[in-house]
């Protein structure tokens, strides 16, 4: 019987299918468009079945994110369970973060009230200083300044003296800008050379000094509250300068101390004067400024007459070059015509004044390229002398008292804004050497590394020049340079030497 239920059930759709292979393809085709339009409308009326509206509660639940597996709310002692397990994320469910209204704390009897801070009162400065864009005086001898309350007295003519009792300086105790978050810091830096820089960034302002000097822009120094006396005392008390620890106020364009002696502490060569950014309320409007460390011992005689320079022309310069004057500590001939300075020192000077384009030293009338406008050297007779260029006399060649032997970069005014077409190339003139350390930092590409690493310390310089942004355009300049400085030393056979003195 089965059998012929079987054969009964497939007799019809059989014969269904002979006529459908009998009919032409255009009656084929309309008859599977008709299955497909009758398939497609059952689809739709059944899907429209199965949507029916929602009730209000559950819409309400929905809007607020509830949901239940049984459509019944749990009990509220099953609810503390559910909420220690993680539901898995359903795509069509939006969770929401409700915040629990904070219960106000029992006022209990007999608890003991906290001590209340004092308000500490904040020192201000008198109107007249801060009324002041650039820290300006009165140079008059003998004469104290009533309206601004400034104690002012000159010794031999040569120093001008602010004892300044109350003022606030802008700095924060509590916090430093010179940032150091590892153990310690990065190994160019010396122990010595962080402490310095937390004392200039970070010190107390105990009083102003203003130094004139001849033929030159006054000194304002500011002394600070004594940091374990960071150079010996016989350099600090010499000239009545400073009794404590002092640093040297710069409030230029740009910073150009600070980053030229991060740069010579990354090349190795150590023979610029720490320098960071600090920002003074009463000086500049409130901008950062650059701070140097005073020396002492740069200034051995009078401080008008600046600091101990070695006085010599280009002639005698390149005849020292050729001369090699103590190298390897060889005493030169009486009338070789050497100076006291290391055959290396000369080296060192070349590259750093290279990278920066500092021309005030070697080549301080601006001969080896096109000075602009605003250029010192443009000034009437000043650019005239490089017709005579054997007889210009070098500038800012200095060296301390008690040594005569190694350099020390000062006035370290480097420029950003010459092209590669313009670089003065008259600094490397008679060089022969270059030191094996600073070229090793420009062939391996970590110069950029490591000036990022080492600017980061300086948070007043990071922030004045505009962050990682205007950071990364100085470097770039400097990269620049470092790449035409490794082609030139292919090109003109300079070894590359190690230079430890």
């Amino acid at each position: 019987m089965g059998k012929y239920r079987v054969h009964w059930c497939y007799f019809p759709f059989r014969k269904l299918t002979r006529s459908f292979r009998r009919c032409s393809p255009s009656k084929r085709t309309l008859i599977i468009a008709i299955l497909c339009l009758v398939n497609l409308l059952f689809l739709v009326l059944k899907v429209g079945h199965l949507e029916q509206p929602r009730s209000k509660e559950e819409q309400k639940r929905h809007t607020r994110g509830e949901h239940y597996l049984d459509g019944e709310p749990p009990a509220t002692s099953d609810l503390q369970t559910q909420a220690s397990l993680e539901v898995p994320t359903l795509f069509n469910v939006v969770y929401v973060t409700l915040k629990f209204k904070r219960l106000k704390p029992v006022n209990i009897l007999g608890t003991i009230r906290p001590k209340l801070r004092k308000k500490v009162r904040t020192k201000t400065i008198h109107p007249t200083i801060t009324q002041r864009k650039r820290f300006s005086v009165e140079r008059e001898t003998g004469k104290g300044n009533r309206s601004t309350g400034l104690k002012t007295s000159r010794k031999g003519g040569s120093l001008v003296d602010f004892s300044l009792k109350s003022y606030n300086d802008g700095t924060d105790p509590r916090f430093s800008s010179i940032r150091i978050y590892s153990e310690m810091a990065p190994p160019w830096f010396s122990a010595q050379d962080v402490k310095i820089m937390r004392f200039l960034a970070d010190a107390k302002v105990l009083r102003i000094k203003e130094i004139p000097r001849l033929d030159a822009h006054s000194l304002v120094i500011f002394e600070g509250a004594d940091m374990n006396r960071l150079v010996s005392q016989k350099h600090l008390n010499r000239n009545n300068v400073c009794g404590g620890q002092c640093g040297i106020i710069h409030c230029s364009v740009g910073n150009a101390e600070v980053f030229a002696f991060h740069l010579d502490r990354v090349l190795g060569l150590n023979r610029t004067i720490p320098a960071v950014s600090r920002m003074f309320g009463f000086l500049n409007d409130g901008q950062a400024c650059q701070v140097v460390l005073w020396d002492a011992s740069l200034h051995p005689k009078d401080l008008a007459a600046g600091p101990t320079t070695v006085r010599m022309t280009w002639r005698e310069y390149q005849n020292s070059l050729t001369q090699r004057c103590w190298q390897r500590n060889v005493n030169p001939k009486s009338n070789s015509g050497c100076s006291s300075i290391y055959h290396s020192e000369w080296s060192k000077l070349a590259l750093f004044d290279f990278l920066l384009q500092i021309h005030n030293r070697l080549d301080p009338s601006c001969c080896g390229f096109r000075p602009r406008q605003e250029d010192v050297c443009v000034q009437p007779g000043r650019h005239d002398v490089c017709k005579d260029q054997e007889n210009i006399q070098l500038a800012n060649i200095v060296h301390r008292e008690h040594d005569l032997r190694h350099l020390v970069f000062i006035n370290n005014k480097g420029f950003f804004d010459h092209n590669e077409d313009n670089l003065d190339f008259r600094l490397l003139e008679g060089i022969k050497e270059l030191p094996e350390q600073a070229v090793s930092v420009l062939r391996n590409r970590k110069l950029r590394e490591k000036l990022l690493q080492s600017l980061f310390l300086d948070q007043m310089y990071w922030e004045s020049q505009g962050g990682r942004q205007g950071i990364d355009k100085l470097i770039d300049v400097i990269e620049k340079r470092a790449n035409i400085l490794l082609t030139y030393i292919n090109a003109h056979g300079i070894k590359v030497i190690p230079m430890n003195d």
